[in-house]
């Protein structure tokens, strides 16, 4: 008499094949979420390099003084979306510096830069300033006016 079904082995075997290829798709998905971090992060303070002419445009004089700090018509709160997107922190202000999770805007009359930590390189940050520059670089200092 001849039995229907699957014996252990087989079963477990099967199972072992279904556990490896689950692992390998979720450790692709966890660098596709970094990645989508970064884009994100670019993406937003792209937007904040317009809406700083902006600000700067209706400031009479024009200047970029307080760019930074404004929350309802200057870039803090794209940067702080920038921040949160990078799982990093970011305090209005001039004097906070830029390390591994902390994202920074400096302001001046004729200048700013703001630079917030990428996720999927710890060590680097995404930089934009006035000038139109856009770059990973490393986190720049309490005194920065522009991207290194």
């Amino acid at each position: 008499m001849k039995q229907k079904g699957f014996t252990l082995i087989e079963l477990l075997v099967v199972i072992a094949i279904i556990g490896i290829l689950a692992s390998v798709v979720l450790a692709s998905l966890n660098s596709a979420r970094s990645k989508g971090a970064d884009a994100a992060i670019k993406s937003g303070l792209a937007n904040a390099r317009a809406q700083a002419e902006l600000f700067y445009d209706a400031q009479t004089p024009n200047t970029y003084e307080g760019v930074c700090t404004n929350t309802t018509t200057g870039i803090s709160a794209m940067i702080t979306s920038a921040a949160n997107a990078a799982g990093a922190t970011y305090t209005t202000g001039d004097a906070v510096a830029s390390a591994a999770a902390v994202a920074a805007c400096h302001d001046a009359a004729g200048t700013w830069v703001a630079a917030v930590p990428l996720k999927t390189v710890p060590a680097s940050a995404w930089c934009i300033d006035n000038t139109g520059k856009s770059a990973s670089t490393t986190h720049i200092g309490t005194t920065a006016t522009a991207c290194p």
